[in-house]
């Protein structure tokens, strides 16, 4: 059985409800109950172990209950014990490796796709698998038969509340108030959960610490997403919460997305702290106490971020590649060489801290985000004066370009290539010599004052196409250099 078009980049993910457009969905209980017994023969190899310790977990996600049976019967044929987390975020199934001792966890999640869709992600005391292992775990899959035992050896545990608990000592002990199981007293956040897992952050982790979280919209658990895309990125969902907090009132408004492994924020005048400003924010909490360390983010990072981690905070900003997955494991190799990279972050709002064993976590890096707002609260300033010298670009936009053939990915590649030389031999073209994905060339101000980067999809055939300008009109002028080399190419979608 052919398995690996589920597979996105170290997630597994599919269909997971009958619709009318897609009657037959991906994930049957047969195909979860041979990805379980994949991952179960993966981590036996790994830990040497043939008793494990595993737990699952899940989103809010209408398909979630009927997956999480599946995996747990499949687990019953191994005898395995399990430790049932139900609804939990991702971070937190993650920690249970470290917190409960679990061998492995498996969270049924999609993230921030639709409704219909679900997904399996599976973690060893290391983090999140790499793609190759992913790839283990496939092959065994698609040669195994399902057998599904009953449910057995089953501990139901509220481990969201443990991890709340732990969220919360980090708040009171960093912000060391005077009232110190009260730190947040005064002090009004709300939070935008999209009906995903994140509404535990609000009730479990800032209203005990005193925190006014009235406003706060769309916490109880739906499937559905009846209110918004679950996602810092989508546009719609950020206006909400930014119309939330200045409705409301409060010092500081946060998003999460379905499965809290992303953030964002708003800042009490409505201004999103998204993106750019999200990394520069994060940046400047991580280096503190690790002056000079590298910030490693991707490659659509903005040329004034670069300035501001570089100059204004002392570090080292270093544009990787698109996939937070990338992201992280280049910090983490940069550790290993001897090289201090305190944190690894995507422009999508997976936050990495090596503190925290490099775990992308949109709650974590919130709470690192209200400790300051509630320092820097008793001096009268906001979390905005951190990043006020934040050059951000005039212009800014990213164009989405279709591979219309066969063989995407050589397609793409070959484009990449060819607009690479044609570069190179290009007066006013300045090729990027820091650069890890794709082509990035810049421009200098008689010519779009700018820069572009066009690279290849990890996953998908498109050829995302961004471009930056420090001038109005740059981006116009920068696009029409682009297209005038990229309109021979007849597979490739027009712009």
């Amino acid at each position: 059985m052919k398995l690996a078009f589920l597979k996105s980049g170290t997630d597994i993910r599919g269909s997971a409800v009958s619709t009318e457009k897609k009657p037959d969905y991906d994930l049957t209980d047969g195909v979860v109950q041979r990805f379980t017994a994949g991952f179960v023969d993966f981590l036996m190899k790994k830990t040497g172990k043939t008793s494990l310790l595993i737990s699952v977990g899940h989103d809010s996600r209408v398909s979630a209950e009927r997956i999480s049976d599946a995996v747990k019967r499949e687990l019953g044929v191994f005898d395995i014990k399990i430790l049932d987390c139900s609804l939990c975020s991702t971070p937190a199934m993650f920690m249970t490796t470290v917190e409960k001792g679990c061998d492995g966890a498996i969270q049924i999640t999609a993230s921030h796709h639709p409704w219909d869709r679900n997904g399996l992600k599976f973690f060893t005391r290391d983090g999140g698998l790499e793609g190759s292992e992913l790839d283990e775990i496939i092959s065994f899959a698609e040669n195994y038969e399902p057998k599904g035992a009953e449910i057995k050896n089953v501990e139901k545990i509220d481990f969201l509340s443990d991890y709340s608990k732990i969220l919360r000592e980090m708040i009171k002990n960093g912000v060391n108030a005077v009232n110190f199981d009260k730190p947040l007293d005064g002090f009004k956040i709300i939070v935008d959960a999209g009906n995903g897992a994140g509404g535990f952050y609000a009730y479990d982790v800032l209203e005990p610490l005193g925190a006014d979280i009235s406003g706060s919209q769309f916490l109880e658990p739906d499937g559905m997403f009846p209110n918004h895309i679950p996602n810092p990125e989508n546009k719609q969902a950020m206006a909400s919460a930014c119309e939330a907090t200045v409705k409301s009132g409060a010092d500081l408004g946060v998003i999460f997305d379905t499965d809290v492994d992303r953030a964002g924020c708003v800042d009490k005048s409505g201004l999103e702290i998204n993106r750019n400003r999200l990394v520069a924010l994060a940046a400047a909490i991580a280096l503190e106490g690790n002056d000079g360390g590298t910030i490693v983010t991707d490659s659509v990072t903005s040329s004034g971020l670069t300035d501001f981690i570089n100059n204004r905070l002392g570090g080292k900003h270093l544009r990787f590649k698109r996939g937070y997955k990338n992201v992280i494991d280049e910090a983490i190799r940069r550790n290993k060489n001897g090289e201090n990279s305190p944190l690894a972050i995507e422009t999508s709002g997976h936050a990495a801290f090596k503190e925290n064993y490099f775990l992308d976590d949109g709650a974590y890096l919130v709470t690192k985000i209200i400790i300051l707002a509630a320092k820097l609260r008793k001096e009268g300033k906001d979390i905005s004066s951190v990043i006020s010298s934040l050059r951000e670009p005039v212009e800014a936009e990213e164009i989405r370009l279709n591979i219309l053939c066969e063989g995407f990915k050589e397609y793409g590649q070959n484009v990449i290539k060819e607009l690479t030389v044609y570069a190179e031999k290009t007066d006013g073209w300045l090729l990027a010599d820091d650069n890890y994905e794709g082509v990035k060339v810049s421009f200098d101000k008689e010519n779009g004052n700018g820069w572009f980067l066009l690279r290849l999809s990890v996953h998908d055939p498109v050829m995302p196409l961004n471009i930056e300008s420090d001038e109005k009109g740059g981006n116009k002028i920068i696009i029409e250099k682009v297209r005038s080399f990229l309109s021979k190419y007849e597979y490739l979608s027009k712009f």
